[in-house]
């Protein structure tokens, strides 16, 4: 039987009607709720969480989808999509740009951490480094060139190294384009910005530009 924690996630995800892997590894699973049932959430939930929607619920839903996808509240969001506006090109591409570029997504991409939410629980307890110095913001916008890595105390504690940081660096999972992940050095390396086609989820983004339109 998983944690009420965990099945918080997998309701978050069988309402979204899709995977948000909240839960790492676990959604790449035939364990996944989202393949295991195929209703939403409740006792009158539908099949494939289709549901009848206005077009302000659908930007809604949408925006809620990457929040909880990104694990961001509704302040930090705002800030990033605030960002993007003042950005050049086009909104909703600038804003996931920017969400992938914040450091619990990267150490998540480089596969240092089998979820977000675990990387951020890292970064947090200051186990993370970038560019050589400690950053405990998860929140923390990467740029080209910026190198992370773990703490020296971290990497010399051999038995953490073996059983948690190398079992997730070795997964076999692709590490996107925009990132370089250096397996022997334990680092990775932000080689350019991400753009659309980086992020691979499907997100339906000017809807959230819509959203905030009004």
């Amino acid at each position: 039987m998983i944690s009420s924690a965990k099945e918080a996630s997998c309701r978050q995800c069988r309402q979204a009607g899709e995977k948000l892997f909240l839960k790492g590894a676990r959604c790449r699973t035939p364990k996944c709720a989202v393949e295991q049932r195929t209703q939403t959430p409740g006792q009158h939930g539908k099949k494939g969480g289709a549901k009848r929607l206005s077009e302000y619920g659908r930007q809604l839903r949408e925006k809620q989808k990457v929040k909880l996808m990104y694990g961001v509240i509704e302040e930090q969001f705002r800030r990033f999509f605030d960002l993007s506006v003042r950005q050049k090109g086009a909104t909703g591409e600038n804003l996931l740009s920017l969400l992938e570029r914040r450091l619990d997504n990267v150490v998540f991409r480089l596969k240092m951490a089998i979820s977000r939410k675990q990387a951020r629980q890292m970064i947090v307890h200051g186990l993370v480094t970038v560019n050589a110095k400690r950053v405990k913001s998860p929140s923390y916008v990467m740029a080209i060139g910026d190198v992370v890595t773990f703490t020296l105390g971290t990497l010399e504690n051999k038995e953490f190294v073996e059983n948690v940081i190398d079992k997730r660096i070795n997964m076999g999972i692709k590490v996107p384009e925009w990132l370089e992940l250096q397996k022997k050095e334990r680092k990775g390396i932000v080689l350019r910005l991400p753009v659309r086609a980086d992020v691979g989820a499907p997100i339906e983004e000017h809807l959230i530009v819509e959203h905030y339109s009004k």
